[in-house]
């Protein structure tokens, strides 16, 4: 694959998540869309969003539920794209959705591969390539964020390094929708910052390539090890997105946190 059809897959997907067109995301001016619900949507989306929005960089596509359709496009219309996901001015958009019951919740970057920058990156441990079966005695702490134990059907593929035959780090992936597998990395503490991690993401991202899907790979903002290991490893940033859920599910997530 290109990096233009790479790109034009993770657009596709976002059109299907967002119940909006392709070229809504090339487009100069802001696109509202009625979100619903849709099968081939990436698996952990809570369909519909009461508001959800996505940027590749031309404009905003927001994907609401009616009710706030008047609301939502009156912030993107008045602040510029990028401002939009961030503050000061995400405080007027998230007041006004507190009179609604909901709250400003998810902010994250998507990063996809260049595939003219990709490529297998050196690593001091053993690598394997893993399959679902090898990963049933590995839903433990240390490898949440490679495996999703409450989507364990979804885990299809990773990549381990091993010191002696111990598993010291590991990157998973998930299939998310028919098209697109995104990629978690863990790494114990002890053997960080020696390379493992962009080696491990690296590895997995050919691997998914060679079977055809389009590796992905999500950050918060402010996870800076993260953004770079993915830089390293040879994605490049391509969409963000944020989120709004109710009062309830943040209040609930910040007691969990």
């Amino acid at each position: 694959m290109t990096n233009q059809e790479i790109l034009q897959i993770a657009m596709r997907q976002s059109a299907i998540d967002l119940n909006c067109r392709i070229d809504d995301f090339l487009m100069e001016e802001n696109v509202i869309a009625y979100s619903k619900k849709n099968k081939d949507a990436r698996v952990y989306l809570e369909l519909p969003f009461a508001c959800n929005l996505v940027s590749y960089g031309n404009n905003i596509v927001a994907s609401v539920e009616p009710a706030l359709e008047k609301v939502v496009r009156q912030y993107i219309k008045y602040y510029d794209v990028a401002h939009c996901f961030e503050t000061p001015n995400m405080h007027v958009l998230n007041d006004a959705l507190q009179e609604k019951g909901l709250r400003i919740c998810f902010m994250a970057e998507y990063f996809l591969p260049d595939v003219e920058q990709l490529k297998e990156l050196p690593c001091s441990y053993e690598l394997r390539v893993l399959t679902a079966e090898d990963f049933k005695d590995l839903y433990l702490p240390q490898w949440s964020n490679a495996l999703c134990e409450v989507r364990r059907e979804k885990d299809v593929l990773g990549v381990g390094a091993y010191d002696r035959g111990e598993l010291i780090g590991l990157a998973g992936c998930s299939a998310d929708c028919e098209t697109m597998w995104q990629i978690g990395i863990d790494v114990l503490p002890a053997y960080r910052r020696q390379g493992v991690a962009c080696a491990l993401t690296s590895r997995l991202a050919r691997e998914i390539l060679n079977r055809g899907k389009v590796p992905f790979y999500c950050a918060a903002w402010c996870n800076v090890k993260s953004v770079r290991n993915a830089i390293k490893s040879g994605f490049r940033p391509a969409w963000v997105e944020m989120t709004a859920k109710s009062a309830e599910f943040v209040q609930k997530m910040n007691q969990r946190l």
